[in-house]
């Protein structure tokens, strides 16, 4: 289409051109994820490997974004900003456990607080989940394909954890706004149609897995494109693109206050 468009060919500028080919290519497939970019010099950035540090160096790094309350009322709240992978969780789980898991269990019911929540790794997911479900029997919480490899993986409650479960019979309130992303897109996503969390506030961005950025011929334009797709195995459907829906819909600075009010009534 950009090719027979004499308009768009006469463009110089290249990241003039690219800003025009992002808003054609995301109306024409209705997809607000796909991008063009023009970066002369881009390096991909490799996987981040596991750093050698101690792991108490490790959880302290995770506390800062983390942060952990008790409420009035004997409400745990837990401030997520990234949700970290199977490999950190099994590092620095033990001081996790002590620096925060132990301090919101025995509380009589919980708040996750995802309004900042923009990044995480998948295999973090049935941890989370996990925590709020009972060991037995296992749950089929998401299903993830993934296109480079052309292979879904499912993800499945876990029989066993560090430390002990929260259960299924306390109160457990997810806040969103629209900027929760991803990961944590994904966790509220599967703990509300397992019917085991009330999500309050604001549709979430409509994020996705995992982005791809494609180098477009032998150029300095780049497409970058989701890889990989989430398929909840209980609705069918990915809330991807359309956003997680708030169960109780009210702008995200009112969230806390809303799920607090909640929380109470039902205890």
């Amino acid at each position: 289409a950009a090719s027979s468009n004499t308009e768009i060919l006469g463009i110089s500028d290249p990241t003039t051109l690219a800003s025009v080919l992002a808003d054609g290519v995301k109306k024409t497939v209705s997809d607000s994820r796909v991008d063009v970019t023009y970066e002369p010099g881009f390096v991909p950035a490799a996987p981040p490997a596991m750093p050698n540090i101690p792991p108490e160096h490790l959880a302290a790094m995770i506390k800062d974004t983390v942060k952990v309350e008790i409420l009035d009322g004997d409400i745990g709240y837990l401030k997520i900003q990234h949700i970290i992978g199977e490999e950190m969780a099994q590092k620095v789980g033990p001081l996790l456990l002590e620096y925060i898991w132990d301090k919101v269990l025995p509380t009589s019911g919980m708040i996750l607080d995802f309004r900042n929540a923009v990044s995480g790794e998948t295999s973090g997911i049935p941890y989370i989940v996990s925590y709020y479900t009972d060991p037995e029997p296992l749950i089929h919480i998401d299903s993830v394909y993934d296109r480079m490899s052309d292979l879904t993986i499912e993800l499945w409650s876990m029989p066993t954890l560090l430390g002990k479960r929260y259960g299924t019979s306390k109160p457990l309130i997810i806040l969103t706004s629209k900027d929760t992303l991803g990961v944590a897109e994904d966790v509220a996503y599967c703990l509300k149609h397992l019917k085991r969390a009330t999500i309050v506030g604001e549709k979430t961005a409509g994020g996705t897995m995992k982005m791809a950025k494609i180098k477009v011929g032998d150029t300095d334009f780049y497409v970058s494109v989701p890889v990989a797709k989430s398929i909840n195995p209980i609705t069918g459907k990915s809330w991807e693109i359309t956003g997680v829906a708030p169960d109780v819909e009210v702008a995200a600075e009112d969230a806390l206050d809303a799920a607090i009010a909640i929380i109470k009534l039902r205890t």
